[in-house]
């Protein structure tokens, strides 16, 4: 149960990340539209792509979804739950992504 008093429910507080949300998902689209920015380079596209997808998935889960606001035991949790899921998706997607690149698309 987390500490009520610690808790602060200020709207301005929810609209500064609603506003960095709307932000971020405006860099997202428009770099998905401008792939010359990156020189044509779609790999290093998606990576920037991903690394703002994490930051907001951050900040839903921090402040939306009140995370923020929990004991370090429920963060330490989510971490460690997130992380075995990608550890699990690596060994079992990342072989098949590869198997394309050798056999080649037709």
């Amino acid at each position: 149960m987390h500490d009520i008093a610690k808790h602060d429910d200020s709207k301005g507080q929810y609209f500064w990340v609603w506003g960095a949300l709307l932000i971020l998902t405006g860099v997202e689209v428009w770099l998905g539209y401008n792939n010359e920015v990156f020189h044509g380079n779609s790999a290093h596209m998606l990576e920037v792509l991903l690394i703002l997808s994490i930051i907001k998935s951050a900040l839903i889960i921090g402040y939306f979804m009140h995370l923020k606001f929990e004991r370090a035991l429920m963060r330490w949790l989510l971490v460690i739950s997130v992380t075995a899921c990608f550890i699990i998706m690596y060994f079992f997607f990342f072989p098949d992504a590869d198997r394309i690149l050798q056999l080649g698309v037709k």
